[in-house]
């Protein structure tokens, strides 16, 4: 199954994404603003981390985010769920710079959203960012509808310092509301 945006379609990675994937999981620019820990990847390992996948799994899934045209432009994820308090973690990634700015991310989030709350039945969102990623923490604060709840600090060690993690996220209703207000899906 496969989840559709507007202009963007969510789909499990495919051995054929790997030289993709593989490129942006070495490329330092990318990761410097992305959490977690970033060494170099062999493509196999990156063939090893797609074919160890479980989309199936109830604790989560990780997308390939399409777009007409383009191809593979980044990656999406909905992982962490916690089926009795109906939450998850989200996080997305866009690949090349040229796709930036294009409402693609957008249109992810809102995909992302959609099913989380329309299908999943979640009633929240969660998300984390490294304080120095100012472009993605406004961007889901102001064209998302998500809120800054808070921040750990000194989380993210990049560049021989340490970085606030800024901790975002989004209620089911907020959502709902979001979409009536701008009207996402009606167009």
């Amino acid at each position: 199954m496969n989840i559709h945006g507007k202009a963007v379609v969510l789909r499990a990675p495919e051995l054929r994404d790997v030289e993709l994937l593989n490129r942006w999981a070495n490329d330092p620019e990318i990761w410097r603003l992305l959490g977690g820990w970033h060494f170099p990847y062999s493509g196999l390992s990156t063939e090893k981390w797609i074919s160890g996948l479980n989309n199936n799994s109830p604790d989560g899934h990780v997308f390939c985010i399409d777009a007409p045209e383009l191809g593979l432009i980044g990656t999406a994820n909905l992982i962490n769920i916690d089926w009795k308090n109906r939450h998850a973690y989200h996080g997305m990634m866009l690949g090349d710079k040229d796709v930036r700015g294009k409402g693609l991310g957008l249109d992810t989030v809102m995909a992302v959203m959609r099913y989380a709350f329309e299908e999943l039945g979640l009633v929240r969102l969660d998300g984390g960012m490294v304080e120095l990623n100012e472009r993605s923490i406004s961007f889901y604060t102001k064209s998302c509808g998500w809120e800054i709840e808070g921040r750990k600090k000194n989380w993210y060690y990049r560049g021989n310092r340490y970085y606030d993690q800024v901790i975002v996220g989004i209620t089911s209703q907020r959502y709902h509301e979001l979409v009536r207000e701008t009207g996402y899906w009606n167009s």
